[in-house]
């Protein structure tokens, strides 16, 4: 055990348009938003599990052109989830581009709207 016993509580992504995005994170990935305080600028929070994705607006100073095409060779955040197959049908369903993990694991990668890289784990 570490020192600590450190627990992931949340990932803070950036996006330029907090409605936008959650039609990609509530709509197409079934997060479920939570409350979030008052804060002095737009965003939202989502529930997964235990834990949370934090969308944050801002002016993005990442580009979106340019980053590896695989989102496992980017900075990313990774989830586990139930199915990757009803995943893809959902990505694919809305024409949402992913790439399937090269690790040999039932996993696959795709971005949301703003290029931030996210990984989807199947359970074992």
């Amino acid at each position: 055990m570490s020192k600590h016993n450190f627990t992931i509580h949340h990932a803070s992504l950036i996006v330029s348009d907090t409605e936008q995005s959650l039609l990609f994170y509530r709509d197409v990935l079934g997060m479920e938003q939570t409350e979030r305080p008052n804060l002095p600028f737009p965003g939202a929070w989502l529930q997964i599990g235990a834990q949370q994705i934090h969308l944050l607006e801002l002016d993005n100073p990442d580009p979106t052109t340019g980053r590896p095409a695989h989102g496992g060779r980017d900075r990313h955040v990774a989830m586990h989830i139930d199915s990757v197959d009803v995943l893809r049908e959902d990505l694919e369903r809305t024409h949402t581009a992913y790439t399937l993990s090269i690790s040999g694991r039932k996993a696959l990668f795709c971005r949301d709207r703003d290029g931030n890289a996210l990984e989807f784990i199947e359970r074992p």
